[in-house]
């Protein structure tokens, strides 16, 4: 298996999964299957794109290129690409326990004013939590938009079913066929260390919540690296990882599970001893080789651990882990689903349709020439039919008298400053609208508060309290506002 491109066997029945990933200049691929409740790992492929390429590569792993339907025996192989998180940036916030595009709305305001550039550069994806105390725990994980279609341009040609983020098969690679620890912990932390560069990935109550990448890696600390260099970088590590629990939001993290994946070198176990001295409840975490099978050669804890990206990727679909990062939904669709048309678009059935529509259309115009209007005023005399009238009007009236709250969260935030970040927002009839957040400074909290007495139909803002926090040195803030009159009493009588 260490050798590159080597197959472990040729033969696989049932449905099989191909995963394949890039990390840094190498492309890793396997196939891997259940097999009476128990994962077969089939065959393990890697190369270095300095002297392959994607095509190639493709190839090599037997998937069929160009604008190819899939054939009969492929009906049953799922294909899976993963995407470098390296690129991607992470963050957690939390919202009110609203639903639907209220959520999204004021996920999207978050989101926007902590993105480096424009909304319409970046792609997002997001995941909440459940609620707490009335507010919904999310994690927005955000990328350059150009990045992610360059990618999707490189797989395009082999025609992945899915397109999913590195970052959720390293906490599956290491659910599945790392963790030797039965114990329930609500948080845990699992470090992933590459040649150039580490991911920290906070795991809680089972489901990937939050990610941060370290610009050091294995690189840093070879034998090959003077002994005050490494030294010099295993201390800088341990304190990037310890900045990196506290972006987490935790505070004592002295208790918190870390556990950093390990082909079982001496290497690993250096770097978890270094994080122990600091305090760190840190350990290696070894392959159990007791978890995954092969048919003919034997498997070594090193073998998964060179593998565990792609590894992690393909035991998620067979898995059936819905809950994924969706990056690549508005950038990708699969052939399979460009394939699928609904049987609306079938000329036949298109053409069925045009010709009952005209009927239809003739058969009204028919009915409307033979009424006359002494007979529709008959009709509006009927109790019931007036009584319909009178509910489709109320029906109407109420509907123009609804307040649109996703357009008010967008006019709150249009002017709105770049450092100006809404926590929580409140509306309930009756009620002033209530806006929790934070500010940079006074000048802007107050720029924002002009920004709202300008707009149409708010009236009465005012800052009921504002205090600078001591760590973030950011100026919390409290503004309440009417909205027309839908938020004064009379409203309600």
């Amino acid at each position: 298996m260490k050798e590159t491109g080597t197959n472990i066997t040729d033969v696989a029945v049932g449905p099989t999964v191909i995963a394949i990933s890039q990390h840094e200049n190498k492309l890793q691929a396997v196939s891997l299957r259940q097999h009476n409740g128990a994962f077969e790992l089939l065959w393990a492929k890697s190369c270095d794109l300095t002297k392959s390429t994607w095509r190639l590569f493709a190839e090599e792993c037997g998937l069929s290129l160009g604008p190819t339907v899939k054939v009969q025996n492929d009906d049953d192989r799922t294909v899976m690409a993963g995407f470098s998180s390296e690129a991607v940036v992470f963050y957690r916030i939390e919202v009110p326990a609203v639903q639907g595009e209220e959520m999204a709305a004021m996920i999207e305001l978050q989101a926007e004013a902590r993105l480096p550039l424009p909304l319409e550069q970046m792609e997002m994806a997001w995941r909440a939590s459940p609620a707490r105390n009335g507010q919904v725990p999310v994690t927005i994980a955000v990328a350059r938009k150009q990045l992610l279609q360059n990618f999707v341009e490189n797989v395009r040609l082999f025609k992945p079913d899915k397109i999913l983020l590195d970052c959720e098969p390293i906490a599956e690679t290491w659910r599945n066929f790392f963790s030797s620890d039965e114990k329930f912990h609500p948080a845990e932390v699992v470090i992933n260390i590459s040649a150039k560069n580490t991911k920290l990935c906070l795991v809680e109550n089972g489901r990937l919540s939050n990610v941060v990448s370290l610009d050091m890696g294995t690189d840093d600390f070879s034998t090959t690296v003077q002994s005050e260099e490494k030294t010099g970088a295993i201390e800088r590590f341990v304190q990037d990882t310890t900045s990196a629990l506290e972006s987490f939001g935790f505070s004592d993290f002295t208790e918190l599970p870390i556990f950093v994946l390990s082909d079982g070198g001496s290497m690993i176990r250096t770097i978890v001893s270094s994080l122990g001295s600091a305090g760190l409840s840190a350990r290696a975490a070894v392959p159990d080789v007791q978890k995954i099978s092969q048919q003919t050669n034997p498997l070594y804890p090193a073998d998964i651990y060179e593998y565990r990206v792609p590894i992690g990727l393909a035991s998620m679909e067979l898995d059936k882990r819905t809950e994924q990062f969706k990056m690549f939904e508005h950038l990708y669709s699969p052939a399979g689903d460009r394939e699928k048309k609904h049987w609306l678009y079938s000329p036949r059935a298109a053409c069925a349709i045009a010709v009952t529509m005209l009927f239809l259309f003739i058969a009204v115009l028919y009915a409307d020439d033979v009424i006359s209007n002494s007979q529709l005023e008959k009709l509006r005399a009927q109790p019931d039919c007036q009584l319909l009238i009178q509910r489709q009007k109320l029906i109407k009236t109420v509907a123009q008298q609804r307040p649109d709250i996703l357009q008010l969260l967008r006019r709150i935030s249009a002017d709105a400053d770049k450092g100006i970040l809404l926590d929580s927002f409140t509306f309930r009839e009756g009620q002033t609208v209530t806006i929790n957040g934070q500010a940079p400074g006074t000048e802007q909290l107050y720029k924002f508060q002009d920004s709202l007495r300008s707009k149409k139909g708010i009236k009465e803002v005012k800052i009921q309290s504002s205090s600078e926090d001591s760590k973030t040195k950011k100026f919390k803030f409290t503004i309440t506002f009417h909205y027309g009159n839908l938020t004064r009493k009379r409203a309600r009588e």
